[in-house]
């Protein structure tokens, strides 16, 4: 039985991918602050924002089994508002949970895929990453971080045989919009901030079943060769591939006239 251990597994896309996982007979870890057990997946308390925290968590983990096959770093959470006028303390909240709890993450585990000289790391990351959105700039700003720092970490850790993958979904129809820490100051000025985050918000809510993303994690948990970047849904992967060949002026206008 293989082992999959994965945080901010108590809702939306880290939720549907721990249940399709221990559908198909894995043992499952699901890491988070406030999770439960069920349908054989096993709660570990684990607050990604406190390096002692995450460190228990995996020696907790390793009470219960004697390996880690797949770790999926999934904890996160967005805000929105521009730039100018957004509190420095919610600026600094927003990197500490995407990007540094992901590198706590990844050292509470380390340690053990590298003594057992196995095992695929695989963080969740967003085509915001790449298409940057207006008035989500910290949280893709949060994202296009995790993707420069699973590159580097896949070749420090290639030599131990350790994988590192992220996979940046497109929009998905999950509690995370509403769950949104949204700020509207210095909106009489950033007269564009409602209608683009309203936009953006509409489209997550028609977007992608967490399912179709939880299947993608699969494949890359379980192909022979996984690839340092995937990308959740067909007309994402359009986008990201176009961004490739435009003019970088040209997408970031197309990205304005959306979004405005």
């Amino acid at each position: 039985m293989k082992t999959l251990v994965i945080s901010g597994g108590s809702s939306g896309i880290g939720k549907a991918t721990a249940m399709l996982f221990a559908e198909r007979g894995w043992r499952v870890f699901e890491l988070s602050r406030h999770g439960q057990s069920h349908d054989g997946i096993t709660h570990v308390t684990c607050d990604v924002c406190d390096s002692t925290s995450a460190h228990n968590a995996i020696q907790e983990v390793m009470t219960q089994t004697d390996r880690i096959d797949v770790v999926i770093s999934n904890a996160g959470y967005g805000i929105s508002g521009s730039i100018e006028f957004t509190d420095i303390t919610a600026a600094q909240h927003q990197m500490d949970v995407n990007f540094m709890g992901a590198v706590r993450f990844t050292q509470a585990v380390l340690p053990v895929l590298r003594q057992q000289k196995s095992g695929r790391i695989i963080y969740t990351s967003s085509v915001a990453a790449i298409l940057a959105v207006p008035y989500q700039s910290l949280y893709s700003a949060s994202k296009a971080a995790i993707n420069a720092f699973a590159l580097a970490l896949a070749n420090e850790v290639r030599e131990f045989g350790i994988s590192v993958s992220v996979m940046m979904p497109g929009d998905v129809s999950t509690g995370f919009t509403d769950a949104r820490d949204k700020s509207t100051a210095g909106e009489e000025v950033y007269q564009h901030a409602q209608k683009a985050i309203s936009t953006m918000e509409r489209d997550e809510r028609g977007g992608m079943n967490p399912i179709q993303m939880a299947k993608l994690f699969y494949h890359i948990a379980t192909c022979h060769s996984p690839r340092p970047q995937y990308v959740g849904g067909f007309q994402y992967r359009v986008f990201c591939f176009l961004d490739r060949i435009l003019p970088k002026r040209f997408v970031n206008w197309i990205e304005h006239k959306v979004y405005s």
